[in-house]
């Protein structure tokens, strides 16, 4: 009986662990040069900033595949996606998640716009974006939160919004408005 009290209590305590910042960053704010970068998608193609030259880039980071908010981030984005398109716009979502991750959530959420694979943090990083480290009973979880960065067509960050947890069933409109607006 003791024993399970304290199996118990250990797994209790594993559990309730708070997140920790895995690492400090400051993230990169309007008016930056967007950094460079090339990811794996979910299909595995490689996929660089620099191919979206002359056109907006909607990059938005967010912590995982298959959890509740990021599905209905994605979702929203998706629907929106015709509107992205008719805006001269395209839709990046990046993740700690593998590319095969990223594949298993595209094919069960239908999703048609590429999400990069950026397990080791490089852009995660180079964006300043933070993240969180949560214990599991399997060991430790490491996510990026949720962010997005609004890039022009000449590759210059014109808005960011560091919050999107705030507001996130409209936030695919904000973007929309946001480059309608000229990035504003």
């Amino acid at each position: 009986m003791k024993r399970f009290a304290l199996l118990s209590l250990a797994a209790a305590l594993v559990l309730s662990v708070a997140s920790v910042p895995a690492k400090a960053g400051d993230p990169l704010q309007a008016g930056a040069a967007a950094p460079s970068f090339t990811l794996p998608s979910q299909d595995n193609t490689p996929i660089s900033l620099t191919e979206y030259k002359g056109k907006w880039v909607v990059l938005y980071f967010y912590p995982k595949d298959m959890t509740k908010g990021c599905t209905i981030e994605a979702h929203n984005f998706q629907r929106d996606l015709d509107k992205y398109k008719a805006a001269n716009a395209v839709v990046l979502g990046v993740s700690l998640d593998t590319a095969e991750s990223h594949q298993t959530f595209c094919t069960k959420e239908s999703l048609s716009f590429k999400l990069l694979a950026d397990p080791t943090h490089k852009v995660v990083d180079a964006y300043g974006v933070p993240m969180k480290t949560f214990q599991t009973p399997n060991g430790p979880v490491t996510i990026a939160l949720r962010q997005t960065f609004l890039i022009d067509p000449s590759g210059k960050i014109v808005k960011t919004w560091p919050n999107v947890d705030e507001d996130l069933s409209n936030h695919s409109a904000n973007v929309l408005a946001a480059i309608a607006a000229g990035g504003k």
